[in-house]
């Protein structure tokens, strides 16, 4: 399939987000991704996480989430829906165990693991992937779509 016959727009971006939290985004159990700012674009998104944050391995939420899984580096791994984007109230108890105080709150739904880890160079903030990547991604997953 060919990325050509896609809908035009801007339907899909990259995101890098360290290992262990791309597993657990990936394993179903973290529904929100911690950023500094809001995000006010929604579709899909490409996780591709390039360094593992290893005092978080430690970490009893993120342990048992991520046993027995692989934490491939510095590849596409999966896509999650951007569905939305909020920050906790002030004094109000957090959306999830897995929310920081005070910071963005990005809201994932649909995740879809790939079978193959797709290697993959990311950046600061959202990204735009390549063609080829998307070309990639959509090999494995073939109904992919805005």
């Amino acid at each position: 399939m060919s990325v050509a016959t896609l809908p035009e727009g801007d339907w899909i971006r990259g995101i890098s987000i360290r290992q262990p939290y791309a597993a657990c985004i990936l394993a179903g159990d973290k529904t929100i991704e911690n950023r500094s700012r809001p995000w006010s674009w929604r579709g899909w998104l490409l996780h591709a996480s390039q360094q593992i944050d290893r005092p978080a391995l430690r970490l009893p939420l993120i342990a048992r989430t991520i046993r027995s899984r692989e934490l491939p580096t510095g590849a596409v791994i999966g896509v999650a829906r951007l569905t939305g984007c909020h920050q906790d109230a002030d004094g109000s108890p957090p959306c999830t165990e897995w929310a920081q105080p005070g910071a963005w709150h990005l809201e994932v739904s649909d995740v879809q693991a790939l079978a193959l880890p797709i290697p993959a160079r990311g950046q600061l903030g959202p990204w735009r992937p390549t063609e080829d990547l998307v070309a990639q991604v959509l090999q494995q997953l073939p109904h992919l779509r805005p």
